[in-house]
């Protein structure tokens, strides 16, 4: 077991932005029998204070990972069956209520991106500032690794890969070290994929937004676990399953995933009306109320306890009609 392994749940973990997220949650959550749910449940640190915080609250918490599953089920025990498990993609959110039998939510959130286990845990490839195994598969158990993608995808996909979910310039140059490397040797360790990368790019791109091996990794990880496809159906159905008076909060660390977001909370927060209509009837009036006004983000103070926390961008809505 690795020494990251060895430290209590609760010290792997710093829960992002906990203390605005508790803010905007509360007020949907004081009722006896409130049902939460925490999209992306990680190692529990946002879902124990939220149970610490509402001692009525039955909370269900999904995660893609099993390994986060179980140790955050650990940590969260001593909450008994306020709390539930549940191994699934947020996008199947709707579905998870159905099996578990729960209402409606009054709470939702979600907590984007890689998890603090995944980036600690070596072997998990996704942090590349150390030598791994090219996985950054959240659940081990499917799907194509990060390997997979670069040994096997053609050129074309690889460019648009890292333009797309990297916003990454040099992407052409990257692929074609790629493509050289792999004719020979395939792929598989992430100290050579940043050590390819480092060769691609020009002395300019070096010099400036960090780590240059950061848009590539992000790229992969997006595409090796369908981040964006997913997202793009989660919140929706996340607001679709809100009684009304519940709120949700969703937390993004990148644009692609922040935009996304944006644009759905916007849509539901607009009236669908045609225009020039005397009265607006209700069926056209918006379902959310934005409760953020524009992206918020963590304040020195976290950003200078946990440096993970600086990319964060929060954003929360309330749910204040029905379904059409």
């Amino acid at each position: 077991m690795s020494p990251s392994n060895e430290r209590p749940t609760a010290e792997r973990h710093r829960p992002v932005m906990l203390r605005r997220c508790l803010e905007l949650l509360a007020p949907a959550l004081g009722e006896p029998g409130a049902v939460a749910v925490d999209c992306t449940l990680g190692l529990g640190g946002h879902a124990e204070a939220l149970l610490s915080a509402h001692p009525d609250l039955r909370l269900i918490g999904l995660d893609r990972d099993p390994d986060a599953l179980a140790l955050a089920s650990e940590r969260l025990a001593r909450f008994g069956d306020r709390f539930r498990a549940a191994h699934a993609v947020y996008d199947r959110l709707p579905e998870v209520l159905e099996r578990l039998d729960a209402p409606a939510p009054a709470g939702i959130l979600f907590d984007l991106g890689v998890s603090s286990m995944q980036l600690d845990e070596p072997e998990r490839g996704f942090a590349y500032a150390r030598d791994a195994p090219l996985d950054m598969r959240m659940d081990r158990s499917r799907g194509p690794s990060a390997a997979d993608v670069l040994n096997t995808y053609p050129p074309g996909d690889l460019v648009r890969i890292l333009r797309s979910y990297g916003e990454e310039r040099n992407a052409r140059r990257i692929v074609e070290a790629v493509v050289r490397e792999r004719a020979t040797t395939p792929l598989t360790s992430s100290a050579r994929l940043v050590e390819l990368i480092r060769g691609a790019l020009p002395q300019a791109a070096m010099r400036t937004g960090g780590n240059p091996a950061k848009r590539t990794f992000q790229a992969l990880r997006i595409e090796v676990n369908g981040e964006l496809e997913v997202l793009e159906r989660a919140v929706p159905a996340a607001v679709e399953t809100l009684r009304v008076g519940g709120r949700i909060v969703v937390m993004s660390y990148h644009s692609l995933e922040d935009r996304l977001v944006k644009r759905v909370l916007a849509e539901g927060a607009r009236s669908t009306a045609p225009p020039g209509l005397p009265v607006v009837p209700e069926e056209y009036q918006p379902r959310l109320r934005l409760l953020t006004r524009g992206a918020e983000l963590p304040d020195e103070e976290e950003t200078a306890a946990n440096r993970r926390a600086a990319p964060a961008r929060l954003r929360a809505a309330e749910r204040i009609r029905p379904a059409r």
